[in-house]
Order: C-alpha cells, then structure tokens, then sequence
C-alpha cells in the first residue's frame, strides 16, 4: 500500500546547507531486507531476502514487478548490472552466482562457490566488460575475490592477506568503488583497511585507516569516490549505533591516507554513502539505521536531516532526488532545488 510521509521544513541549523529535504514518499511495500539498489530504465531494481529480486517504477509506482530467483529462501545483498543483465550472489554457501536477462527477466545460475566460508558482502561494474566481487576469507586469509571478464567468472589470483579478523560488511553492496584506473576495497573488523588494485598493472596496495577497528563490529561499511583522488568511507559498529567516533574518513590520495571527519560530531552509524553526481564530492549523502545525514563540505560537517529509521542504502536518482531502501520499504527523498 502507497504511503506518503510528509517531512516537516527542517531547522534553521540545516538552512547553511545548500540543499533541505521537501518529502519522503514511501513507493513501496513488502516483508523485505533491501540492502542493494540499480537504477535502470527509470526504474528502481533490488534484491533482498526470501529470493526476492524486482523493480518499482520511479514515476508509477504502481507500475512495479517481483519475481523469486529461487525456491530457496535466500538473502541477496548484492545487485548489479550490466546492459544486458543484471548479476545478483545470495550471502552464505553455497554462494549462487545469478544472472537476470533485462528483456524478460529470466534468470540462471550462471556460477557457484560451494565454500563453507563463502559469504560475498559486495558486488560491483567496472565497466560493461569488468566485475569484482568479494567474500569473505577462507582459512588460509587470503583475499578472495571473484572477477567477471570475458562473460566468465572466475577467481582472481593475488597476493594479499587478510589479518585474522578482517573481512568486510555486506551493509549495502558498497564496500566496493571504482573509476577507470582503481578499484577499492574497504574491509572491516580486528582491521579496517583500503585494498586498491591498480587497473592498469593489476597490482594491488594495501593502505592502512585511522577508521574505528578492532572488534568484528567495527570498521568502514561504505566508500565512495569521486575521482582518483577524492574519496569517502563511512561505518562504525553495528552494535552501539550511536557512537560517532572516527567513523567517517575522507582521502584526497587515492586512499593512501586517510583523515577522520566529523569524529563526535555525526548522527553515528552508517551503512551507506554516496557521493552526488557531479559535485566532485563536495555534496555526499549517508544512511544508516537510525538517521540520514547530508554533507556539503567534502565530508568536513554533516547534518542529519531525517530521522527516518530502517533504512540501509540510497543512491541518488537525479541531483534532487534520492531512493532509499531497508526493512520492508523503498522511499524517495526530494530535496528542495
């Protein structure tokens, strides 16, 4: 059932902040755990738990499709696309790897890791050729990421090793980003750390944080760059969701190095960021469980601009509007021009 949830013009503490939320409109509804999102043919796409996987039209909502990827209940955290398909892995092993046709919606298991410890947190497009995937490690620590080349997937053979304890956070498919010269990836735990594979020589670097860490609950959920240069991770510990210490960083090399923001000074955890569409990074928007939060500095200062709960990742749609997803609902955020 469409509801609309009217949100009140915000205090004059927000007014400094170049944009002010206008409404929430909630375009659906259903017994779910969303924590993954596409946007395509004007159309809002996720996948969620129960084997759940559809779309909800952005201008109609009522225009709206769910198929079930499989008879058995499994929980998709990941989605992903390219033009022809979508991919989506469900969490926990066997890890089934599927692919969603965009003309008539059929799927097929396409891959499959039978691995105890297989349990794949993100997923994530270079480009319409390229994919990486990451799951959790085996015993042997190792980074273990899967990589779609050539329309095959496959396992990438690489060098680096995990401490004990480090893994990483399947909170909103968004501990993976991209541009055409890197990819990063954000892990969490006993260590929170940026991996970066250089796309060009194929080697990795690994980059130490000042990001909270060292129990299984801590650590970077999301990250987010603008360009080579600008990037932005966000987190915490699910387990005391209102601590705001050292969970949001930025960097301005790459992910060579890491400055905290905002420490003592945020709305607390958060699973997701994302960055506005070409504002270079200067404009971010973040989700966590208990609140939305809106930056306009570069991730300097933030502001939390609804207390909206339940919900675990957004992605912006246009410059003034933004979907959110989680426990049971899919809402736009309109923001006043």
């Amino acid at each position: 059932m469409k509801k609309i949830f009217s949100i009140l013009f915000l205090s004059v503490g927000i007014c400094a902040f170049s944009q002010q939320v206008e409404s929430m409109e909630t375009i659906f509804n259903d017994k779910i755990s969303i924590r993954a999102l596409e946007l395509y043919d004007h159309k809002i796409w996720y996948s969620g738990t129960d084997s759940k996987f559809g779309f909800v039209d952005i201008q109609d909502p009522k225009n709206q499709k769910q198929i079930i990827l499989s008879e058995d209940k499994l929980e998709f955290r990941t989605l992903a696309q390219d033009k022809a398909a979508f991919y989506a892995i469900n969490i926990g092993s066997p890890a089934h790897f599927f692919t969603i046709d965009k003309k008539d919606l059929k799927s097929q298991v396409v891959f499959t890791d039978t691995t105890k410890t297989a349990f794949y947190d993100a997923l994530h497009f270079v480009n319409e050729k390229l994919a990486y995937t990451f799951s959790d490690a085996d015993k042997d620590h190792g980074l273990k990421l899967a990589i779609y080349k050539d329309g095959k997937w496959g396992m990438l053979k690489n060098a680096v090793t995990l401490h004990e304890g480090e893994a990483a956070f399947a909170a909103s498919n968004t501990n993976i980003s991209s541009t055409k010269n890197f990819v990063w990836i954000a892990t969490g735990g006993k260590a929170s750390r940026i991996l970066r594979l250089n796309l060009k020589n194929e080697k990795f670097e690994v980059f130490n944080t000042p990001f909270i860490q060292g129990e299984s609950s801590n650590g970077m959920y999301s990250i987010d760059f603008s360009d080579d240069h600008f990037g932005i991770a966000v987190g915490g510990d699910y387990t005391k969701q209102e601590a705001n210490v050292n969970n949001i960083a930025t960097t301005n090399n790459g992910g060579k190095t890491w400055q905290i923001q905002a420490s003592g000074q945020n709305a607390g955890y958060t699973t997701c960021v994302k960055i506005k569409p070409g504002s270079k990074g200067k404009e971010i928007i973040a989700v966590g469980d208990q609140h939305i939060s809106y930056s306009s500095d570069f991730g300097k200062t933030w502001k939390k601009i609804s207390d909206e709960k339940g919900f675990f990742v957004c992605q912006w749609i246009d410059k003034n509007h933004i979907v959110f997803a989680g426990k049971n609902r899919i809402a736009v955020m309109t923001l006043k021009g």
